[in-house]
């Protein structure tokens, strides 16, 4: 223990001392955070493939927090179960890296205040998860996912100086509806999707979603920052619930959900690979259920530098469950932390300051538990 900690500190000393950092402070720690990152993927296989094919993705989380003296504390909107509310707290920003074959790690943090734009300050931190990302071994193609709330010429601009691609949702507007009703009806493809069925004659999937492309440019209107990109659209068919009562549907009527990107695989991979963006909120449920379970602090200062504590604390998580055995690679924090970390073992002291861990016997986690020990000390040193 004493090579990893200079001593143990009382819960109120480590309080002390992040209330005692500025925002300067927390810039470092947040550089040393991405560092971090960096080494551990030398040190572990957090992201096979990762020569190949990697993602980022950016999203923000609203925290609510409740004392009444929480600097930055402000209503900002959040959706909890599909309904989207004002709830009071702290904006946190993130940016994730994953690949096709493994588990999402946190590349970049930052705490904004609880009304912050989702938007804010994200063409940066774009910038960051793409050089951190790089870093750890990224250096094949690196596609950019974000929602609509993303969707501006600063964004999509930053994540293409850093030689990334881009998947970005759009939101519906008078253009976009406009570039949807000019696909023709012979453009559409049927995909798999909730309740699709495989049609072995006609060899296609017979469903309710279909999707289609475009070209299309975005922001014509900014000079000297029009992007021209694809325009993928998924349509899903909109079902009459009162067909039951004998009011049939005239028409089939769509509902729409453009993407907007210049990713190069081919149309109903690239659709897929977007959706998938949606991996980003597993890591806010995860360290919402450990490390950031709440802002401890009333300073603001404090709480980002915590933020940025807990997504070290999640990476470092990740690379434990890889070390251990495969299955860990991308199960859950918390099956991690239950399986291989909260183990019912007993200590005992043999001689001056010798300690030695006695595992519960018959354990069924004995040898990923084993894995993962000889990965951070080595084999141990043999009998005399």
């Amino acid at each position: 223990m004493d090579a990893l900690f200079g001593g143990v500190r009382a819960p109120s000393t480590l309080g002390s001392h992040l209330r005692s950092y500025a925002w300067g402070n927390v810039s470092q720690l947040e550089k040393a955070a991405r560092e971090f990152l960096a080494e551990l993927t030398r040190q572990a296989p957090l992201l096979p493939g990762a020569e190949t094919l990697a993602f980022i993705d950016i999203d923000s989380m609203q925290k609510r927090v409740y004392g009444h003296q929480k600097q930055g504390a402000k209503f900002g909107h959040t959706k909890i179960q599909g309904k989207s509310l004002l709830v009071r707290g702290l904006n946190a920003l993130a940016a994730v890296v994953s690949t096709p074959l493994a588990a999402p790690v946190i590349a970049a943090t930052r705490l904004r205040g609880g009304n912050a734009a989702s938007a804010r300050g994200a063409a940066s931190l774009a910038a960051r998860a793409i050089g951190t990302a790089r870093d750890c071994g990224c250096t094949g193609t690196i596609i950019v996912r974000l929602d609509s709330a993303f969707y501006n010429a600063a964004v999509i601009g930053a994540v293409r100086r850093g030689g990334a691609r881009f998947s970005v949702t759009v939101p519906m507007n008078a253009s976009i509806r406009a570039a949807i009703a000019a696909i023709g009806e012979d453009a559409w493809t049927p995909i798999r999707y909730p309740r699709a069925i495989w049609d072995d004659q006609l060899d296609a999937w017979i469903s309710d979603a279909e999707v289609a492309e475009v070209e299309y440019t975005a922001f014509a209107s900014k000079k000297s920052q029009a992007i021209t990109a694809r325009l993928i659209v998924r349509r899903v068919r909109d079902l009459n619930k009162q067909a039951v009562g004998g009011q049939d549907e005239l028409f089939p009527v769509w509902r729409h959900h453009a993407v907007f990107t210049d990713s190069p695989f081919e149309l109903i991979q690239a659709e897929g690979q977007h959706r998938d963006h949606a991996v980003v909120e597993q890591v806010f449920a995860d360290v919402t259920s450990g490390p950031l379970a709440h802002m401890p602090s009333g300073v603001f200062a404090a709480n980002a530098a915590w933020l940025s504590i807990a997504a070290m604390a999640h990476n470092l998580l990740r690379a434990a469950g890889a070390l251990a055995a495969l299955p860990f690679a991308k199960a859950r924090a918390a099956t991690i932390r239950r399986d291989l970390i909260a183990v019912a073992a007993r200590t005992a002291r043999h001689g001056r300051g010798h300690l030695t861990l006695h595992l519960p016997e018959g354990w069924h986690r004995e040898q990923e538990w084993l894995n993962l020990l000889g990965a951070a000390r080595g084999p141990p040193a043999a009998a005399a």
